[in-house]
């Protein structure tokens, strides 16, 4: 049975230190002992309970000469069982690519974490830091159920703490920008310009459009079949929406109101799928209207937050926008893709101002 014990010390210059021993025995002998110094006595604390419960669940690692980082994340990536987005292949590949890459499995310890977010904190945003290592976690909490291997997750999740309490990392930062109208009108009329000159005749416009009113990231829209359309319903079938404790199967009916629908009934039959375009093709285009546009600070994932906000404009409840954007959790929905614009606010008291008069 593992157990753990936390021993204060006093070092050479008079700053205290918290030694926690990590130990496995059997027949009162010990058969597993480690130990690392904190700090401060909850980190020595977090990291002995972590590491008790995953030798006591998984048992105790055993480094396999081989298997490093590099080959574990690339391992990940390559899965197709599991949907990645560009963001989180970035990153991973940034990490990949990093002194962590080359170590072992069984060599990745909280100081070894630490050291690289102390680099790589001199040319990114700590929130950007937190990201990066927030996917790492996801790769490492698989990997015992996916492929049968030991990793030591405690290690980062007790790195993720001490440098959250020194903000080296911070969370992602709550993104508020919606396009204007005038912003929009002029994204569209250049998409439309792109499409016009495109040889292959993407409709940029078409899916842009399509996204503010759909709620849809833009990898679930391009992954819509006409098979997925139910025309009695007016609605469509999005196939593993995006949810942080359900990677596959997360199939979800989703209403396509207005101006969503008669987007999806324009679209030519020239495939399987209703806007066959690759994701990143449709981000690109995207980014070179922005730029040629000179627009800052505003992307094509910006336009769900836009989605959401538009029907939160038109009176609909949090639950009800939940029914399109696909979101499970309401407060993160409310608090993150609720920004109401003010003249909305004027346009909405006007109608209910006009409803109250002809209803007296």
């Amino acid at each position: 049975m593992a157990f753990y014990t936390i021993e204060k010390r006093i070092t050479t210059k008079g700053d205290i230190r918290y030694r926690v021993t990590v130990g496995v025995k059997e027949g009162g002998k010990y058969i597993h002992r480690e130990n690392k110094t904190f700090p401060r006595k909850p980190l020595a604390v977090t990291w002995g309970a972590q590491r008790v419960t995953e030798i006591e669940t998984v048992g105790l690692v055993k480094k396999t000469p081989g298997v490093n980082l590099r080959g574990l994340i690339l391992r990940y990536l390559s899965d197709r069982t599991i949907t990645n987005g560009v963001s989180k292949k970035s990153s991973l590949n940034t990490i990949m690519n990093s002194s962590l890459g080359d170590l072992l499995l069984g060599d990745l310890t909280m100081n070894r974490y630490i050291e690289y977010a102390r680099v790589r904190r001199q040319t990114v945003k700590p929130s950007t830091l937190g990201t990066e290592l927030s996917y790492l976690k996801t790769v490492l909490d698989v990997v015992l159920p996916f492929y049968d291997i030991q990793t030591l997750p405690a290690e980062l999740s007790a790195a993720k703490i001490y440098l959250t309490r020194k903000n080296i990392i911070t969370p992602s930062d709550k993104r508020t920008r919606r396009p204007t109208r005038e912003e929009f009108n002029l994204l569209y009329q250049e998409l439309t310009r792109a499409f016009n000159g495109s040889r292959l005749k993407i409709r940029y416009h078409d899916v842009f459009e399509f996204a503010v009113y759909s709620c849809m990231r833009r990898g679930e829209i391009c992954r819509i079949t006409w098979g997925d359309v139910d025309f009695n319903s007016r609605s469509v079938i999005v196939r593993d929406r995006k949810d942080p404790r359900k990677k596959l199967g997360n199939h979800m009916v989703v209403p396509l109101l207005g101006r969503a629908w008669d987007l999806l009934e324009a679209q030519p039959k020239i495939s399987n799928y209703i806007f066959p375009y690759k994701p990143c093709t449709i981000s690109e285009a995207f980014r070179r209207a922005r730029d040629k546009l000179k627009i800052s600070d505003i992307r094509l994932h910006d336009m769900r937050r836009e989605a959401a906000s538009r029907l939160f404009e038109h009176g609909f409840s949090v639950e009800e926008v939940a029914q399109v954007t696909g979101h499970k959790n309401l407060k993160t929905l409310w608090t993150v893709y609720r920004e109401i614009y003010p003249e909305s606010l004027h346009d909405r008291f006007n109608e209910l101002q006009a409803r109250s008069k002809n209803n007296s």
